[in-house]
């Protein structure tokens, strides 16, 4: 599988190491971008236009949702899933609205090779 990109977006230092860490692991010599806020998603993206994004719901400023409805704006083939540890009805409704799919917290090795996988462009 030919390199990819993926843009880890978390306000949670922590869990954006842990995010890294698992796709070096399981995905080597791909890159990956972080950014902790919804605002500095939307400005990754549109540098580096990542094959996959990776985003948290709860974040200060814009939430996940917002700057993943910004992103599509930008591009609508955008891959994007949310990251989430409690993903509430008005949340899973609002993603499938954008259609944006999310993984649960804590991230576990397989959701997220699934997620790279199935959503491979």
């Amino acid at each position: 599988m030919a390199a990819k990109t993926v843009l880890v977006v978390d306000d949670s230092r922590v869990a954006r190491m842990m995010t890294r860490h698992l796709i070096e692991q399981n995905r080597p010599g791909w890159i990956i971008v972080e950014a902790e806020t919804g605002e500095q998603a939307v400005e990754r993206f549109q540098e580096v236009l990542p094959d996959f994004t990776l985003m948290d719901v709860n974040m200060p400023g814009i939430d996940g949702l917002e700057a993943s409805r910004r992103i599509r704006a930008i591009e609508r083939a955008a891959v994007i899933t949310l990251l989430t540890a409690n993903i509430q009805d008005p949340i899973r409704h609002h993603a499938e609205e954008i259609g944006i799919g999310f993984i649960n917290k804590p991230l576990r090795v397989e959701a997220l090779l699934a997620f790279l996988v199935e959503e491979a462009p």
